[in-house]
């Protein structure tokens, strides 16, 4: 896995051995590794999970346990997915809606 300069998010120590799992971001293939949420596979390699509706302003999650409903991010054909509690699949396409994505 490739790790960005601004990604929210970086591993420490990864020793588990788990699979990698390969999504794309914003049309740019990216890696997650198997086990991990939605949030988790995207703030490894942005630095934030969607735009805010209403405010455009940047939004990465809040409560991390599907209460608050911050964490939702769309697909590429528009589904919204919460993204603390749903895992990372292979091929998923997922938007920020960062730099107009």
């Amino acid at each position: 896995m490739t790790m960005t300069a601004h990604a929210l998010l970086h591993r420490m120590a990864e020793k588990s051995g788990r699979e990698a799992v390969p999504f794309t971001l914003d049309g740019v293939p990216a890696s997650a590794l198997a086990g991990d949420t939605v949030l988790t596979a995207v703030l490894t390699q942005s630095d934030q999970l969607r735009r805010n509706e209403f405010s455009g302003l940047p939004r990465a999650g809040f409560c991390m346990m599907g209460a608050c409903q911050d964490c939702w991010i769309a697909t590429d054909e528009g589904e919204r997915l919460r993204a603390c509690s749903t895992f990372i699949a292979p091929g998923m396409a997922l938007v920020t809606g960062k730099n107009g994505a």
